[in-house]
């Protein structure tokens, strides 16, 4: 019991709920993929029952922000339900798995997965991190098709931003997967709808992570029904992140706006680099392929991160340079 007392735990928790709430608003990711790792490697609370929590605060992290990107405009409301259909799909078929694997005491395949997905969700971010806007491609026919288009104004750098998607289908695709590892691995499906949004068609980041904090609470709503039925939702853990959640993303949210889109790249990329290698140490030990104490998996987690962080950096600054531009501007 934490500081020996239930109301003692109940605040502690609260306060790795914000943490994660501010994380996942600003970054797009939902509170689940920081509060997962959060509340099984720090707090010790097996991940079926971590999971179960973070969809109800994914919820509490859509509610709170999602609002104040809606009102602003930034968050394109039409493509987020169009790929919403394929996401709640993924997630109701990523719920009835996650059942099947804890029946066969699989939950480290769920960590090493974890890890994975992470890690190798950073490769198209680090290709896109030099500049603070996409480069324009030409219009497909699902942009036109599907009016992938849009503007905001950007705070940051006064002025109004206009953009067209493109690669509809591929976004579909994605996001099927995105649902998918969401009721699996109770992240919201942050990550990949992110990448989906970013990567495949060709979005501006606040348009991408502000649109995927509207979606993940309707992904996240489907999977914890099936959750709840399970047996996998403890009260206590529930209104502990959520209240810690809905906090930390209204933070987040009025964050997001005085920030730039690189600044947020790079939030994004750090969290993901960091969490992506913990995951992975904590599914080799629970799998008893090697016992790793849990204090060297988080520094090692750390070093590896701000080191990864610095060499991408400074690549990406010499890169940049050559061509004449300054990867510090807005524009």
């Amino acid at each position: 019991m934490l500081f020996g007392s239930p109301l003692g735990e109940f605040l502690v928790i609260i306060l790795g709920g914000i943490i994660a709430g501010v994380i996942g608003s600003l970054t797009g990711l939902g509170g689940g993929s920081v509060l997962v790792p959060v509340l099984t490697l720090f707090y010790g609370v097996p991940i079926d029952f971590a999971i179960g929590a973070s969809l109800i605060s994914t919820i509490a992290t859509s509610a709170g922000s999602a609002s104040t990107y809606t009102k602003k405009g930034i968050a394109n409301i039409k493509i987020g339900v169009g790929l919403e259909v394929a996401t709640t799909l993924g997630a109701i078929v990523g719920a009835l798995t996650f059942i099947l694997v804890t029946r066969e005491d699989l939950e480290w395949v769920l960590y090493l997965l974890f890890g994975i997905v992470l890690l190798t969700s950073l490769i198209p971010t680090i290709k896109r991190g030099k500049y603070e806007y996409p480069e324009a491609k030409m219009p497909d026919f699902t942009s036109r098709a599907f009016q992938l288009t849009g503007k905001y104004n950007d705070e940051r750098a006064k002025k109004t931003i206009t953009y067209t998607g493109v690669r509809w289908w591929l976004g579909e695709i994605i996001m099927f997967f995105a649902g998918l590892l969401s009721g699996l691995l109770g992240i919201g499906s942050g990550a990949l709808k992110v990448l989906g949004m970013d990567w495949a068609m060709n979005l501006p980041m606040k348009v991408t992570t502000t649109t995927s904090n509207f979606m993940i609470g309707i992904t996240a709503a489907t999977g914890s029904s099936i959750y709840w039925y399970a047996g996998y939702i403890s009260f206590f853990l529930a209104a502990a992140t959520a209240i810690g959640v809905l906090a930390g993303s209204r933070i987040g949210s009025v964050v997001l706006l005085k920030i730039s889109n690189k600044e947020i790249r790079w939030i994004f990329f750090a969290i993901l680099s960091f969490l992506g290698i913990d995951m992975l140490f904590k599914g080799i030990t629970i799998g008893n392929i090697y016992d790793i104490p849990s204090l060297i998996a988080f520094t090692v987690a750390i070093v590896v991160s701000i080191v990864l962080i610095v060499i991408l950096f400074l690549k990406m600054k010499m890169e940049v340079s050559k061509d004449g531009r300054d990867i510090t501007k807005t524009d």
